[in-house]
């Protein structure tokens, strides 16, 4: 056993309002005005405001706490976040995205207010993997489609475990949907929305009951907004010695509408046996409308083959996805689950465009069809074979196919360089997915708990088509896991976690076809892309290492470091082959590592007589190094170095209405990508506010503001070689969201 070591009493004393003035001096070093927060509640919390009876005598409050129930965050051997239904659904988002930015160790690439790709610990591109129920999303899948009333919690997995795909380098988040159906259930929510003059409509209608043995459960959704979006780009070319040699102004209005509709029906099953079956699917429906214009003036040298581009593009999409699952009881109290899940995507999309040049003007109609269609399959034995032990073994896999057809017929009037680029593909992408596990969580002690896990994935992709040569790639990856949990003997509120992972990182397919995206105005920071069909997967040994100190209420504060040594791993190079091209290949050693800071805690944890204001925060600090690139800054290919989300929750005695607000950052600066590219970006701060009127224990208004600092989204790329630079900037402006919802029970 592990030896104890004892705490000094005015250590533990001061332990709460150490941890928070180093976490608040963090964030203010770092340019954040702590006013706000976000993060998980791992514990019910029950309050009653208890009168003193006699007259003339201060009212006095009375706090009573109580768990409420399992804590998987405290107690599971494996370390996870969880974050609840109420959290979620706090700031009255009507995407994932939203909710997922104020989340320990997560942050949303792209512009503020509009989504992105999402990552943990700074990296995103594959490195993280996205979940729904524990399996893999499937290809083709937009998160955007899932309401947020429809989650049940979400999951923010630091380090891997042979249950779950250990295709996640950075770590996991897995979406768990609602199941469970306790009462019947009638509920509407309406909202309103405005950003910048563009308004959008909000509806959701949840419906619960049970029959017998059956429960039934079914969500309706519908989304419908408009948007404009402006940006400005300038182009400039130096030469060796800096001085300019051209200089392009590129502005750009894009605006639209977007409408979707969802439907989410899930039933549960209780046989006569004791098995549970449930089905759970949604069906979702989408369509996008957008006008953009671009026009490119040229201040110095050559002017751009086309300075002004008029394009009008439609697309729709819709997906299904269906699963049904079927838990058995064996002797001894063994168990069985088994999973049968089917996949549907399709998106359609046309696009014409007319561009005027100085000497020729191209017409161009684009049409698309893709499709995405499959299953997925898997299951989990487990028995409490020896004392003590939870052994548990089982199989996971999928199947994918897609089709992609595209067809783009040029026009062009007039004499210049440019030749008609006319394109007739017929394209399909086959995957296969299977993997092996066993895991087994031991209670050596009271004190120490150990996880320790095997598993194998293989992969197999196929592409072909009319216009590439056919490609097949074959990986596999075991991975040996192995966690710890000490809780400290001498206090009852401390532990601390050990991880050691094997994980990686496949292509996606569309890194592995040899397709060729062609760009109007082709340059090194504009570049024609394709993939690598030779590209191999990146592989990474990582250790996670962890404190928390449990509060009495409920509250948390926790560390973490982790490190990750990945090899083979990729970047975007480009090259010139007539044009310049931009393609993934594998490139050698990187290093990724970080700390982790996260807190939940009442004031009345440290004030008695405090108001009902709880405070969230989390800061994260990542650090990464490229072995085959040049420095300084050469880290991963955009991973944020620094993220923090500090706020607050205000819940008024003599009102029924809560306040709150959450300030997230994330910086930026400048990135080595390879020896002739870099880029650079602007540290990021945004603001969302809320308040919560509860007119009665069914009725309530929630009031949102997003992005309330809309401060602008500014980055850069350049391209030097020995004959120059090339640099491209970019500045989006953002806009001030205002979220109106009104939600009902039945």
């Amino acid at each position: 056993m592990l030896p104890a070591f004892q705490l000094p009493p005015a250590f533990r004393l001061s332990s709460i309002s150490l941890s928070i003035r180093f976490i608040f001096g963090l964030s203010i070093g770092f340019g954040l005005n702590p006013s706000a927060f976000a993060q998980e509640n791992m514990q019910e919390k029950n309050t009653a405001v208890i009168p003193a009876v006699k007259p003339n005598t201060p009212i006095q409050k009375v706090e009573v706490s109580g768990a409420g129930g399992y804590n998987e965050r405290r107690q599971d051997t494996a370390s996870k976040i969880v974050v609840t239904q109420e959290d979620i659904v706090r700031y009255g988002d009507t995407n994932i995205g939203d909710v997922l930015k104020r989340l320990p160790g997560v942050t949303i690439g792209g512009v503020q207010g509009r989504g992105g790709a999402i990552r943990m610990r700074g990296l995103g591109a594959g490195y993280t993997q996205i979940m729904l129920n524990g399996e893999p999303s499937p290809p083709g899948f937009s998160l955007d489609s899932i309401s947020p009333d429809n989650i049940e919690r979400i999951e923010i997995i630091r380090a891997a475990t042979a249950e779950l795909s250990t295709q996640s380098i950075a770590g996991a988040i897995n979406i768990v949907l609602k199941k469970a159906i306790v009462t019947a259930q009638r509920e509407l929510k309406a909202g309103l929305s405005d950003e910048h003059g563009n308004y959008g409509v909000n509806l959701s209608l949840q419906l619960s009951d049970k029959a017998g043995r059956m429960s039934y459960a079914i969500s309706g959704n519908l989304n419908r907004g408009d948007f404009d979006r402006p940006s400005r780009n300038d182009e400039q070319v130096l030469g060796l010695n800096g001085e300019p040699r051209m200089l392009r102004q590129i502005s750009a209005e894009n605006e639209g509408v977007f409408s979707s509709i969802g439907l989410s029906p899930r039933i549960n099953w209780m046989l006569e046996n004791g098995d549970i079956v449930t089905s759970q699917s949604f069906v979702n429906a989408n369509r996008f409308t957008s006008r953009n214009v671009q026009v490119t003036q040229s201040i110095l040298g050559d002017p751009a083959l086309f300075s002004n581009e008029t394009s009008h593009s439609v697309s729709e999409s819709t997906s299904a996805r269906t699963n049904l699952t079927w838990v058995h009881k064996l002797a001894d109290s063994a168990k069985l689950d088994a999973r049968f899940g089917l996949n549907y995507n399709k998106r359609s999309s046309e696009n014409k465009s007319h561009a005027l040049g100085v000497s020729q003007i191209l017409d161009r109609a684009y049409e698309s069809v893709s499709t995405d269609n499959g299953y997925t399959y898997g299951g989990k034995y487990t028995a409490p074979f020896v004392e003590d032990h939870a052994i548990a073994a089982g199989w996971d896999g999928a199947w994918s196919q897609r089709s992609d057809q595209n067809v783009r017929h040029d026009t062009l009037t007039g004499v210049g360089p440019i030749t008609p680029n006319n394109i007739d593909e017929d394209l399909g992408v086959k995957v296969a997915r299977l993997a092996l596990f066993m895991q087994d969580e031991w209670n050596y002690s009271k004190a120490l708990s150990i996880y320790a896990g095997l598993r194998w994935e293989g992969i197999t992709t196929t592409s072909e088509g009319n216009t590439i040569a056919s490609v097949k790639n074959r990986s596999s990856v075991m991975s040996p896991i192995l966690q710890a949990l000490y809780k400290v003997p001498s206090s009852k509120n401390d532990q601390l976690r050990f991880g050691l992972t094997r994980t990686y990182k496949a292509p996606d397919t569309s890194s592995l076809s040899s397709r060729r995206f062609v760009s109007t105005n082709n340059s090194p920071t504009s570049p024609d892309s394709m993939g690598n069909p030779n590209l191999k997967p990146e592989l990474a040994w990582g250790i996670d290492t962890g404190f928390e100190h449990y509060l009495n209420d409920g509250g948390v504060l926790s560390v973490n470091l982790y490190l990750r040594r990945i090899d083979d791993f990729t970047r975007t190079s480009i090259v010139n082959d007539g044009r310049w091209v931009a393609m993934p290949t594998n490139d050698g050693l990187a290093t990724t590592r970080g700390i982790e800071f996260d807190a939940k805690f009442p004031l009345r944890a440290l004030i008695v007589d405090a108001p009902a204001v709880d405070f969230r925060a989390n800061l994260a600090f990542n650090f990464s190094n490229v072995e085959s690139v040049p420095g300084p800054h050469n880290r991963l290919d955009s991973q944020t170095p620094v993220s923090a989300n500090f706020g607050v929750d205000y819940k008024l005695d003599a009102l029924p209405l809560t306040v709150g607000a959450n300030l997230g950052f994330q910086n930026a600066g400048p990135v080595r990508i390879s020896l002739n590219q870099s880029s650079y970006g602007v540290p990021k701060r945004v603001l969302d506010v809320y308040a919560l009127w509860k007119f009665d224990a069914k009725t309530n208004l929630r009031v949102a503001l997003g992005n309330a600092l809309h401060q602008e989204n500014r980055s850069s790329s350049t391209y030097a070689d020995n004959f120059g630079s090339t640099i491209r900037s970019n500045v989006t402006p953002t806009y001030l969201a205002l979220r109106v919802n009104f939600e009902h029970k039945f």
